[in-house]
């Protein structure tokens, strides 16, 4: 079946499949070799709890700028599949070039933010000089060359809206491979190579990014025939940037939220920067196991805004209904996974001091697992469905609005020496039960009013 006809013939449920695995293996592999650059840092014969403490700091940089190009990859995504949906070739141009401009823009941000930004940013989360310079050292090298991970982020989806997400997930296997190959070739000093610790990791990171970045290039303009590609197109159009961003900016400020989250966690855990470390490694893992919900959702996405565009009632309802049983089984493997093998994790990342702690981060809020899952999949139906402000809503209720209240209100317990560090963990679960129920409320209000509506 040609790449143009099967978004629009091919049964919902095997579409699903068929876009979501090399989408699910995609963002798999990009979590894995996070999970891998905490390993070979880990096990650096000088200074490798400071490391890992110091990759903990920089991590919620590293997740906003991922968040900026990816969540302008969703408006992207969406816009492009709607576009095409409707058969207008001119505006899928457009929005394609559209998105390349942004790019430019946003890796500029990322610039001046590694050259003048980095160091204070680091210093408000601890105090620890060695932790300070190995942060500083290697979130400057992330930022300064961070346009391969925004470029990949929007070439990923420019590839996924048209159906072609098999190239993106060769372009994202072909980094990941890279990078645990230079991993420990430049932290340890192999060959020619000199010793570089955390300086070493940021540039296997880099390097990787550029690589993939590079090579989905390529495959956008070889295989997206559906359009034309030509520099006149990344003329700024403010009202396609508009509809991108109707779009993206929730997937954007959801992504956002992540790292506000993850940073006022580590202010929050500043008392103890064993819990801290611990908290930063049990973010790895997880995000491997979300980054499971993420690819499917990446599958959601245009599927559904495909089918919305066609006006097809029921392979809107198929594309919602698959979506969340696939998610819910991505999932309970996911919890599988980390309650019976912690030791192991903890083990892998040579967690030192923090190996209780990470333990009983992963036993407890592992239980979130499903109920995140599913709000990652709501907010990839609301997307497809011009639900921005319900996502958003999911967003800050669960990066925001309840869980740091909740940890910090647990926290002063904890400090107080009334109760476990245990205590702070389960405002994980609490907080993703809660979001739950709201999206399922939102979802029935969205399928009411446009999906019931179409003919």
């Amino acid at each position: 079946m040609a790449e143009g006809n099967k978004m629009r013939e091919m049964s919902v449920n095997k579409l699903m499949v068929q876009m979501g695995i090399p989408m699910i293996l995609s963002m798999a592999l990009q979590a894995v070799y996070n999970i891998v650059d905490s390993a070979f840092v880990g096990n650096m014969r000088r200074g490798s709890e400071a490391a890992l403490n110091a990759l903990t700091l920089v991590f919620p940089v590293q997740m906003l700028m991922v968040a900026v190009g990816i969540g302008t990859g969703v408006g992207t995504n969406a816009l492009l599949a709607r576009t095409l949906g409707q058969g207008n070739e001119k505006k899928a141009a457009k929005v394609a070039g559209n998105s390349l401009f942004l790019g430019i823009i946003i890796y500029a941000i990322c610039l001046l933010f590694g050259i003048f930004g980095v160091k204070a940013y680091i210093s408000s989360q601890t105090v620890d000089p060695e932790v300070v310079s190995m942060g500083t050292s290697y979130l400057r090298i992330c930022c300064i060359i961070s346009f391969g991970i925004i470029f990949f982020s929007l070439f990923e989806k420019l590839l996924q809206a048209t159906g072609r997400s098999l190239y993106s997930t060769i372009g994202q296997v072909v980094g990941a491979v890279i990078n645990i190959i230079l991993d420990p070739i430049m932290i340890y000093g192999i060959g020619p190579i000199p010793e570089m610790g955390v300086e070493g990791a940021a540039y296997a990171t880099v390097i990787g990014q550029v690589v993939s970045a590079v090579l989905l290039f390529v495959f956008h303009i070889k295989m997206n025939k559906e359009f034309e590609h030509n520099v006149k197109y990344m003329k700024p159009d403010g009202g396609i940037i508009r509809e991108i961003y109707a779009i993206g900016l929730p997937a954007i400020i959801a992504q956002a939220l992540m790292s506000i989250m993850v940073y006022a966690m580590n202010l929050i855990l500043k008392f103890s920067p064993s819990a801290q470390t611990a908290y930063g490694l049990f973010y790895k893992v997880q995000q491997f196991v979300l980054f499971l919900a993420f690819g499917l959702r990446d599958a959601i996405t245009p599927i559904i805004a495909f089918a919305y565009g066609m006006h097809s009632k029921k392979r809107v309802q198929d594309g919602i209904m698959y979506g969340l049983i696939y998610t819910i089984v991505l999932m309970i493997v996911g919890v599988a996974i980390t309650e019976i093998f912690p030791g192991a994790f903890a083990t892998l990342f040579n967690a030192g001091q923090s190996r209780e702690y990470f333990i009983g981060a992963m036993r407890i809020i592992s239980v979130s697992f499903i109920f995140a899952g599913i709000n990652v999949a709501y907010q990839g139906i609301y997307q497809a469905l011009d639900g921005g402000i319900e996502s958003l809503v999911i967003s800050l209720l669960r990066q925001l609005i309840v869980i740091l209240p909740l940890a910090g209100i647990f926290s002063t317990s904890v400090r107080n020496g009334q109760m476990g560090i245990s205590l702070i963990w389960w405002a994980f679960p609490i907080t993703e039960l809660i979001a739950c129920l709201v999206g399922y409320v939102f979802l029935k209000k969205i399928r009411k009013n446009k999906v019931e509506r179409l003919s």
